[in-house]
């Protein structure tokens, strides 16, 4: 039988190429806070600059015995105040021993200082500060008349007054230096504490009943951390300027231990500015470098840790 003429034909489309649905883009991964603090702090010349002489400098420090054939103290009195030549790069100082070799150990002696007087500077500060951002009140107020006693001595004069009383040497300098570099850490924590003790994380972590030892080390500290580093960055190019000078004074590093600040000590005699003018370029070159350096890197991470710098 014939199918009816009314019956529908079935639907036949064409062949025609169909595109593809464009994919959608693949979730691109949140860029963290210290991600976004490296990329700030690389885009640093200056901080750049001034973390590559900090690793050089530290690493000629490290590896001295192995970049100089001499020992610091050895003398060779024939060739005094001899100037630099191929044999000693940087000159022979006032009792025949090599200036080069001094200067690498003398590094040793000026990052030993600058390095272990702040962290113990910062450890003290960060405790105190921590405590009374946190609990407040009495406990605040007592801590802060503490830091305020400290400041209103000049620590300059007691730096003095303590390294005369005292025998000088490293762990004299690292202990005055730690005793009256505690107080700025103080406050700044302090200060941090207090902006950060009432936000969500805090009060959800009280609620749960988290001690208040885990909120403080856990939780808070981890989040104060940038203005400290900054901090720390800095305090050591002050420490290792001020041992300079102790030691330039005749107060800080004792002879025949090598250390900047007592090789600028030597040169100062009127007939060896005059004979060797070269003897105190490279000691104060040292010092003005790398104190330089230190300052170019605390500028950057402080830049870096910087929210309003942040995009």
């Amino acid at each position: 039988m014939s199918q009816p003429e009314n019956q529908l034909q079935p639907n036949v489309q064409p062949n025609v190429p169909v595109s593809p649905e464009p994919m959608a883009p693949l979730p691109q991964k949140p860029d963290t806070l210290t991600r976004i603090a490296v990329d700030k702090f690389m885009k640093n010349k200056l901080a750049v600059a001034g973390l590559i002489l900090l690793v050089f400098i530290i690493f000629a420090a490290i590896f001295a015995p192995v970049l100089t054939p001499y020992e610091p103290s050895s003398q060779q009195l024939l060739k005094k105040l001899t100037p630099p030549n191929g044999e000693h790069w940087l000159g022979v100082d006032t009792l025949g021993r090599d200036m080069y070799t001094r200067m690498l150990y003398g590094a040793r002696v000026s990052l030993l200082v600058g390095f272990a007087s702040v962290a113990a500077s910062i450890f003290i500060g960060t405790i105190v500060g921590a405590v009374a951002g946190y609990y407040g009140g009495k406990i605040d107020a007592f801590l802060m008349r503490v830091v305020d006693v400290f400041l209103a001595f000049p620590s300059l004069f007691l730096l003095i007054t303590l390294v005369t009383i005292f025998d000088p040497g490293i762990d004299k300098l690292i202990m005055a230096f730690a005793l009256f570099g505690w107080t700025a850490t103080a406050r700044l924590v302090r200060g941090e504490f207090l902006s950060l003790r009432s936000r969500e994380f805090v009060l959800a972590a009280k609620t749960m009943g988290v001690k208040s030892s885990k909120i403080i080390f856990s939780h808070i500290l981890p989040n104060a951390m940038g203005p400290i580093i900054v901090t720390a960055t800095l305090n050591v190019g002050i420490v290792i300027l001020a041992e300079s000078a102790l030691s330039y004074l005749g107060l800080g590093i004792q002879p025949p231990t090598p250390s900047w600040g007592n090789m600028l000590q030597d040169a100062q005699s009127l007939t060896i500015m005059y004979e060797a003018p070269w003897y105190p370029i490279f000691p104060g070159l040292m010092i003005l470098v790398t104190v330089l350096a230190f300052n170019f890197v605390g500028d950057g991470l402080r830049d870096a840790f910087d929210p309003k710098m942040k995009s």
